[in-house]
């Protein structure tokens, strides 16, 4: 049934009717007297009122609908793979910043073969086992799956800046490490981060087995990456990305046309109700992002939902996403 349409209302009640016999003597029956203008409007303005709340309703009903399927859970008989916790405190590049990180390593790997490398950026996000996205579970089922390749993951935090004084909170630095454009972010992961990883375990140095990925700031943050340097990544996964003017993001559009075309893969998610402030809107720099990609004939998928600034769509997708960035690895 569409509710959008009004049911039409008969404002013509029962007309009066008079009725005359011959003679002085009047017999007359009136109906109810129909209404007036302003029963009118009253009664117009009830119904559109409904159907606003009704239409509202319904719309907030479908906003952020999106439900984690069967690879976002624990599957019996799948190897499950291993999450380590880490601290790294002696960074040359962001110096002063402290930052927790999570390993994935799965239980497919073996030393003697190089893994892929997939880096998330606001790790704790995408490393909780009950979280939105729950990559190391994901990453389970599809490699077991075959439908990803063996991958080890890197869940990194962005850095907090100790306090000068007792008392006192750390500082974020998150904006400065993920909004900013230029290679500093790169130059962190690739000559701070996974140097610490591959003390112990076996990655490939193979750009197009490297993918990165974040949520807002931390998905412009991802491209950035990739942008500075597609000699070490190659797969892009952005979630609802904050293309917008918080450092500079907003030019990346017009860069990407001007631009011989770098060989990156990018998955991007958005939706229709993401941010809209002084920054910049959302949902136009990520569908600007793609018309862009498109135009310059990169390999490249958006999906754009009705969500908001969240995790909630993406985290729904991430097993598509996945296998999507993933799908011809290793040709």
């Amino acid at each position: 049934m569409d509710f959008t349409q009004s049911c039409p209302v008969n404002h013509r009640l029962a007309a009066t009717r008079e009725i005359s016999t011959p003679g002085p003597a009047l017999d007359r029956v009136s109906s109810p007297r129909p209404p007036g203008r302003v029963e009118k409007w009253r009664l117009t303005l009830g119904l559109i009122w409904i159907t606003v709340a009704f239409l509202t309703a319904q719309r907030a009903l479908a906003l952020d609908d999106y439900q984690l399927g069967p690879d976002s859970t624990s599957q019996v008989g799948v190897p499950r793979g291993e999450l380590s916790r880490h601290s790294f405190a002696s960074s040359k590049i962001f110096p002063g910043t402290t930052r927790d990180y999570w390993i994935y390593v799965p239980q497919q790997y073996e030393a003697t073969k190089p893994a892929c490398l997939m880096v998330f950026q606001d790790g704790q996000t995408y490393a909780h086992s009950n979280g939105l996205f729950r990559a190391p579970t994901v990453f389970d089922n599809l490699i077991h799956k075959k439908e990803m390749p063996v991958a080890i993951g890197l869940f990194v935090n962005p850095g907090e800046v100790r306090p000068a004084e007792s008392g006192q909170t750390a500082r974020s630095n998150r904006s400065f490490e993920y909004d900013s454009l230029g290679d500093l972010y790169a130059r962190f992961l690739t000559e701070e981060m996974l140097p610490e990883v591959a003390k112990k375990y076996n990655i490939t140095s193979d750009p197009t087995g490297r993918a990165i990925a974040g949520i807002s700031s931390g998905g412009i943050c991802a491209w950035t990456v990739a942008w500075e340097r597609p000699d070490a990544f190659r797969k892009v996964l952005s979630h609802v990305g904050s293309f917008t003017n918080i450092r500079g993001g907003h030019v990346y559009p017009a860069l990407i046309r001007k631009t011989e075309k770098k060989p990156i893969r990018v998955f991007l998610q958005d939706g229709a109700n993401d941010l809209d402030n002084l920054h910049g809107n959302w949902p136009l720099a990520n569908q600007e992002m793609a018309a862009a990609l498109k135009f310059m004939g990169y390999d490249y998928k958006f999906e754009f939902g009705d969500g908001g600034h969240n995790g909630i769509h993406g985290g729904a997708l991430l097993p598509d996403s996945l296998r999507w960035l993933w799908r011809d690895y290793p040709n």
